[in-house]
């Protein structure tokens, strides 16, 4: 199953493991189990410290599923299903993680998922083609890694389709406590922590311990102190324009940090990009590793899996939701833009149960049933015309009287013989039943009467918004919520400084935003040296 240059990868992956990592496989007559012994066996011959243990206990019909144990202890992190696909990754991170190596938080964070309250059993319905759900995956489970009352378990729901069925389950991935669904869909480390504490509450005495072994993760160091000092300049975003801005900042000689709560931002997300110059083709992730390296290189101070709550303008003083602060000379606002919601009612109720965002990830879950895509440019008909193919029937509903895509795309969209177009037509409700959605409620914006799409779910393609809310009492914004600025990226506010799709340039590319980064943190640079004002 694991070809022969794979097995090379891992073997240098997994090469530092120190502590006995196990996996334990939960004995069944399920037809796929077979075929999870031989994967785990392939897995754990790169390696002597990995192994295979079948349990000794009564045989089942469930399907396949194992748990991680390290030297002889639960990890608290379990699989049902065969982890292929796009959770590979996630089992080999879990290996890692299992013996405290891999990538992990900073103490302030790690704090942040060791006060959780416990306990916290959870369980996250996943597609093997999704690609937003390892993300999910290993972040719980991190979190069950360093918490010592906190399980998780990933669950390929091709397996308990019933299951799914009675949990009302429409979209990946989806986090389930219980019989109650926690969330659904993509979503940051530093919102599922916060999610977290609001579902479960804080335990501010808790015991700062930790189920984890020797190596980086295991740092058990708590930091008291929330003012972080002081800085020449502080990035807010880890995006492309923020990424150039630190770093041409710090190649000026200044003391800089950068706050994001993801690096690489909105690009993660990002699939095929064949227009960054000199590049024919790369993906979102790749690049978005290649900046974080790029940055690792230079003495940046990196803050990621924080959001910012609010900044003092007058003492550039930088307020985070983790309780820490820092100020800077100079503040330059990176912070991008994210998908449009629709602000209607039931659209968050139905999130996970007929309302999606993703069409990649979701779209197998309609197999066979009539949905609509709201919003006619490019994403809209892009994600109509890959529905197509899966759904029974599919409507595009546009606000304005005709589809803002291109020509080539609205024309391979009505070739299509299951594809239709609303236009004129402004939404006013998702409507659903208590369980999922039934169905999209409009006006007619031609008659003025409301209408109703007899529906089983909703795609929302309708753009992007600028990340601004924090600023929006800071600095100057248009009615769209974008940072207005100047032509070198300076604000309404002395020595705040915005780049990127967060402001008001035209064209919201990768490479425009790159460049917009370098330029803005000159000019930060320049008004340091001779003292410019602000826009």
């Amino acid at each position: 199953m694991l070809d022969a240059s794979l097995k090379t990868q891992l073997q240098e992956a997994f090469a530092a493991i120190e502590n006995s990592i196990e996996f334990v496989v939960e004995p069944t007559h399920h037809a796929d189990q077979s075929t999870l012994l031989e994967f785990l066996h392939e897995l754990s011959s790169v390696h002597s410290r990995l192994s295979v243990r079948l349990e000794e206990r009564p045989m089942t019909d469930a399907p396949p599923r194992f748990r991680i144990d390290r030297n002889g202890s639960p990890t608290g992190v379990a699989f049902t299903g065969i982890p292929l696909g796009h959770e590979f990754t996630s089992l080999v991170l879990a290996v890692l993680n299992a013996d405290g190596k891999g990538k992990f938080p900073d103490d302030r964070i790690l704090e942040r998922i060791k006060n959780l309250k416990g306990p916290i059993h959870l369980r996250t319905f996943i597609s093997l083609s999704c690609e937003n759900c390892p993300d999910v995956i290993q972040a719980l489970n991190l979190m069950a890694f360093v918490h010592p009352d906190f399980t998780h378990e990933m669950v390929d729901g091709a397996y308990l389709q019933g299951e799914i069925d009675a949990l009302g389950v429409q979209g990946v991935p989806s986090v389930v406590a219980g019989k109650r669904l926690i969330h659904s869909g993509r979503i940051l480390l530093v919102d599922l922590i916060a999610k977290l504490e609001a579902e479960f509450g804080v335990e501010p005495n808790a015991q700062s311990t930790s189920k984890l072994g020797t190596g980086a993760g295991a740092n058990e160091k708590r930091h008291e102190t929330r003012d972080l000092g002081h800085f020449d300049v502080a990035v807010i975003g880890g995006g492309p324009a923020g990424a150039s801005a630190a770093i041409y900042s710090v190649r000026k000689g200044l003391k800089t940090a950068m706050i994001a709560d993801k690096f690489g931002g909105q690009v993660q997300e990002t699939k095929g990009i064949e227009n960054m110059i000199s590049i024919p083709y790369t993906e979102g992730p790749q690049l978005s590793a290649q900046l974080n390296q790029h940055i690792a290189t230079y003495p940046v101070r990196v803050l990621e899996h924080r959001r910012v709550s609010t900044i003092d303008k007058n003492a550039k003083i930088i307020y985070m939701d983790s309780g820490e602060t820092l100020s800077a000379d100079a503040i330059i606002v990176a912070t991008g833009a994210k998908w449009r919601e629709l602000n209607v009612p039931g659209e968050k109720e139905y999130l996970g149960r007929g309302v999606a965002y993703c069409p990649h990830c979701d779209g197998p879950y309609y197999k066979g049933k009539k949905i609509a895509v709201v919003g006619g440019g490019n994403s809209g008909v892009e994600a109509a015309i890959d529905l197509a193919g899966i759904v029974s029937e599919v409507v595009v509903v546009e606000y304005n009287d005709q589809l803002k895509a291109d020509a080539v795309l609205v024309n391979k969209l009505k070739a299509l013989p299951n594809a239709s177009i609303l236009t004129s037509a402004k939404t006013l409700e998702v409507v659903g039943d208590g369980k999922k959605v039934v169905g999209l409620r409009y006006e007619d914006l031609i008659t003025g009467k409301a209408q109703q799409l007899e529906l089983d779910g909703v795609f929302v393609q309708i753009g992007l918004l600028p990340n601004s809310r924090f600023v929006q009492e800071v600095v100057e914004t248009n009615r769209f919520g974008e940072i207005i600025v100047d032509a070198k990226g300076r604000t309404s506010a002395r020595g705040i400084y915005a780049a990127g799709d967060v402001t008001t340039i035209p064209f919201k590319q990768i490479v425009i935003a790159m460049g917009d980064g370098a330029k803005v943190a000159l000019a930060a640079f320049e008004d340091r040296m001779y003292g410019a004002t602000s826009a």
